[in-house]
């Protein structure tokens, strides 16, 4: 075969490919395809305490694409605001009428208001330094592994999980287990867990 025979052959060959794997992303559903991206998550470091700690920011982005894939939520936009305890308890105060700083606070948007083509906004998650490290020090938890386990914690109220009622705090501890053991996490709730290798 001439070398212009071999090269009319490979492009051949090429756009036969191109072709298949064309039509195999359109039969995909904008449903599957979305679930298959993590959310995009803009993350604002609002207090200087944090800046005292390596990598949280890739920390938390890890923690809360892996619940989004546990949970088929992919897609979508949310912020992630690290504080402190002074800033979370106005916050808590404000919305949840409990004058306390508190480890974590999520702020669903909800599925309204999302055009055709959007971004859906999933919302706010709110994680306060000084009450994740003294809770990680009580638990005699790394600090990352605590901060982990409230970053997925906040995402999975976000996309509609909660704990108020018994059986709802045991479906939402379970997922939440099973996610952090997806990152080597152990078991927030000090259940004898085995983790993923």
């Amino acid at each position: 075969m001439s070398p212009l025979a071999r090269r009319d052959e490979t492009m051949r060959s090429v756009a036969r490919k191109e072709r298949k794997q064309g039509a195999a992303r359109r039969r995909r559903s904008p449903r599957a395809a979305r679930a298959a991206r993590p959310p995009e998550i803009e993350i604002v470091v609002a207090s200087p305490l944090w800046h005292a700690r390596r990598r949280v920011k890739t920390l938390v982005r890890r923690a809360i694409a892996a619940a989004a894939a546990a949970v088929a939520a992919g897609g979508g936009e949310l912020a992630v605001v690290l504080t402190d305890d002074a800033a979370i308890r106005a916050l808590n105060r404000d919305w949840r009428r409990q004058d306390a700083a508190t480890n974590v606070l999520s702020f669903p948007v909800g599925t309204a208001g999302a055009g055709r083509g959007a971004p859906r906004l999933l919302g706010d998650i709110v994680i306060a330094y000084e009450t994740t490290q003294r809770e990680a020090r009580a638990g005699g938890r790394p600090f990352t592994h605590h901060l982990a386990h409230l970053a997925v914690h906040g995402f999975l109220h976000l996309v509609g999980y909660d704990h108020a009622a018994d059986a709802e705090a045991e479906q939402m501890e379970s997922m939440e287990t099973a996610i952090l053991a997806a990152l080597r996490i152990g078991d927030p709730y000090g259940r004898s867990l085995r983790l993923a290798r």
